[in-house]
């Protein structure tokens, strides 16, 4: 199992069992529109990484974006693999 997939199961289990305390559980006390403008703000500073700010910048603010987008895809109750099904169905 890769990481991502580990990281889905710990944020699932997050919406599941709230931690007051937790930055995963705030972003599902938001609501979707949150979630989505927090990504939107990721993906953001990832373009502006990639512009001139070196690779350790790129490599965090994709974990950051990757992280985001695993939090809406739990909160609207999809998974990774659904998406890597999708991948692999365009890929023929």
């Amino acid at each position: 199992m890769s990481f991502l997939y580990e990281l889905q199961q710990i944020i699932e289990q997050r919406k599941l069992h709230p931690i007051d305390s937790s930055y995963t559980t705030s972003l599902f006390n938001a609501d979707e529109d949150e979630i989505a403008k927090k990504i939107g703000e990721e993906a953001v500073e990832l373009i502006l990484a990639v512009k001139g700010q070196g690779d350790e910048r790129v490599v965090s603010e994709t974990a950051d974006l990757l992280y985001h987008v695993i939090v809406l895809l739990v909160q609207c109750g999809l998974t990774l693999e659904s998406v890597e099904k999708e991948l692999q169905r365009r890929k023929r």
